[in-house]
């Protein structure tokens, strides 16, 4: 299983607790205003936006909340404007690391981001240097309950460009552009998707020893726990028994 199938459902796992859901709000808001003040605050004109909505309510953000973020960035005036940065690093065992920030102070999260990648062990890099490692894919998770070579078969058929069958959970990757096209097809057929969301995924992934593995997990989960900080990527592969430990 890679890297990114194995840290994405440890993040699940994590994400049960209150703390961790208040910090999910906030990155939540973060992208949801991004995408209105970029896009506009009509959700059927705007796919990012419906992605950020959707992403929402699957960590069940309120509703007032998400009506409110929306209004306030569409609206412009006195919003908070943030600003998308990506920072590329190494990690652990020379693991590539992309990590794709929202910040309205980029001085700020650079310093941040640079603290931790050095206190567990990393190396931040400049621009260029491994985001040649990853490619942007619309990766579709699917809930369990249905036989997962029809639900492969499906995807196949709606336009999908990959299908693993072998995690936990089925996963469905596509070109950036077919995700919404994907996502509605399946959902037709009576597939049920449990999320649907922009991803970079590794080319290739680098296996890691155990000791390598714990390091570069914490540096992953470090860089996630800041506020800037949307997304973490990183190419890792775990062993198996670090991912059992980790994952509780």
């Amino acid at each position: 299983m890679s890297g990114h199938s194995k840290w994405s459902t440890i993040k699940r796992q994590k994400g049960a607790n209150d703390a961790r859901r208040g910090a999910l709000f906030t990155k939540v808001a973060r992208e949801i205003s991004v995408a209105a003040r970029q896009g506009g605050g009509d959700p059927d004109a705007n796919y990012r936006l419906r992605l950020a909505i959707e992403k929402a309510r699957s960590v069940n953000m309120p509703t007032d909340n998400i009506k409110r973020t929306i209004e306030k960035a569409a609206g412009g005036g006195e919003a908070e404007q943030f600003e998308e940065i990506v920072y590329e690093g190494y990690g652990p065992g020379g693991v590539a690391i992309l990590v794709e920030a929202a910040t309205d102070n980029r001085n700020r999260t650079a310093s941040e981001v640079r603290s931790i990648f050095t206190k567990a062990g990393g190396q931040l890099a400049g621009s260029g240097a491994v985001a040649w490692q990853f490619e942007p894919r619309g990766l579709i998770t699917i809930a369990g309950g249905r036989d997962p070579d029809e639900i492969a078969l499906a995807a196949i058929d709606a336009g999908a460009a990959d299908v693993d069958t072998s995690a936990a959970q089925v996963e469905v990757y596509t070109e950036p552009e077919d995700l919404e096209k994907v996502r509605t097809a399946l959902e037709a057929s009576g597939v049920q998707v449990e999320s649907a969301d922009s991803a970079m995924i590794a080319r290739q992934t680098v296996e890691l020893d155990d000791a390598k593995a714990r390091q570069a997990l914490r540096l992953v989960e470090m860089l996630e726990d800041l506020d800037d900080v949307q997304r973490v990527t990183a190419n890792f592969d775990i062993p198996e028994d670090i991912f059992a430990e980790v994952a509780g």
